[in-house]
């Protein structure tokens, strides 16, 4: 993991060359024990700026004859399904190690222009999103959250509450961005971004960039860290089916990834979830079958997510308070946890973390099971 958030002066493929050399020194390995490359990045890439990380990384790393390389985009659904392909080809023998890396730097120091994170709205009926206003992610986040709203009695204050839980594992973060405790007063007192979502309820915007690589159990048995073991995986893409704000694709992939893992609910220590908006954490952990669909508001309050709750989840922080590497956010507070590695915010109970990663607006989900090697 680089340094994340507002660090300046570097692209987002400087992220990425350092990512890997960073990840490559944590491991033990060297440049020339990597065969495989697969690559995702994030706003740069989506907007299409020229210093994205791309392809050419392989080129910036000085890496040659490379068995797999491929850049892949389910937006923040990427990242699980990296380490998927990447499990893949190792279980066949295709590869030995493949690095899995995420970079980005969408934030600008002196920016004379905003980058701007308007949807292509394109033509036809598309074309109507603009005259209503839905030019971004938070404007469509919205409207899934008002819809849950109507439907099922969830409150702003429900939302509030998991922002409140998240933040407080932030506070433990040395890594977060945001690492003041809030309150549900201060999440109501916050300024509106899109009714009913306020600012507590938003991820932060983060350049930096990490790196996981994948190899065999036994191998990683012989290197620096702790193996973290990939035991079970799934996805879920509803595309754009009519209810997918709100039965999303992590049922699909959550029951695929608990089956091959051969684990329930109840096995499951820790939770990082995908939390772009607290919206999603809420219909992901209903999704996954926390609770019953529309009860997330009530059984996700009084601190059952937050430090000494029930169910802790996103215990880095999240998107929300830690920083924001699209899937690889919830992959690296995994790593961290699963090694117990995470210091003073360490859950004590660490075997099975449960992975989610959702891409676009909610139309991709890919999940993870991830285990100690115990």
């Amino acid at each position: 993991m680089t340094d994340m958030g507002r660090v300046y002066g570097q692209s987002a493929m400087d992220f990425a060359v350092q990512a890997v050399a960073l990840a490559l020194d944590d491991s033990g390995l060297d440049k020339n024990d990597i065969d495989g490359l697969l690559i995702s990045g994030g706003l740069c890439s989506y907007l299409n700026m020229s210093d994205a990380v791309s392809m050419h990384l392989q080129k910036a790393l000085g890496m040659q004859d490379l068995k797999l390389v491929n850049e892949m985009n389910a937006y923040g659904a990427t990242a699980a399904s990296m380490l998927q392909y990447a499990a893949l080809t190792c279980a066949s023998g295709q590869t030995d190690a493949v690095v899995c890396v995420f970079a980005d730097a969408p934030l600008q120091e002196n920016p004379t222009a905003g980058y701007g994170t308007a949807i292509n709205v394109g033509t036809g009926i598309e074309s109507l999103n603009g005259p209503s206003g839905i030019l971004n992610a938070a404007t469509q986040f919205a409207m899934a959250a008002r819809q849950h709203m109507e439907e099922y009695g969830t409150t702003s204050e429900h939302l509030a509450e998991i922002a409140v839980a998240t933040r407080a594992w932030a506070t433990m973060n040395p890594f977060a961005q945001k690492r003041d405790p809030i309150t549900v007063t201060d999440h109501q007192e916050s300024r509106m971004i899109a009714d009913p979502l306020h600012l507590l309820d938003c991820c932060v915007v983060s350049n930096g960039g990490i790196a996981v690589i994948v190899t065999s159990l036994e191998r990683a048995r012989d290197l620096k860290q702790p193996p973290v073991r990939i035991l079970g995986w799934g996805q879920g893409h509803p595309g754009d089916r009519d209810d997918r704000m709100i039965h999303t694709g992590a049922r699909m992939s959550g029951l695929q990834a608990l089956q091959m893992a051969g684990a329930e609910l109840d096995d499951i220590d820790i939770r990082q979830i995908y939390d772009c908006f607290t919206y999603t954490t809420l219909v992901t952990l209903e999704d996954y079958g926390y609770c019953a669909k529309g009860e997330g508001g009530e059984a996700f309050s009084n601190g059952r997510l937050g430090p000494g709750g029930d169910l802790p989840t996103n215990t880095g922080g999240g998107q929300l308070s830690g920083y924001y590497m699209w899937g690889m956010t919830p992959i690296s507070e995994a790593i961290i946890q699963t090694r117990g590695q995470a210091g003073e915010r360490q859950v004590p109970k660490h075997d099975l973390t449960l992975v989610s990663g959702n891409g676009g607006a909610l139309q991709y989900h890919a999940s993870l099971v991830l285990g100690a090697d115990i």
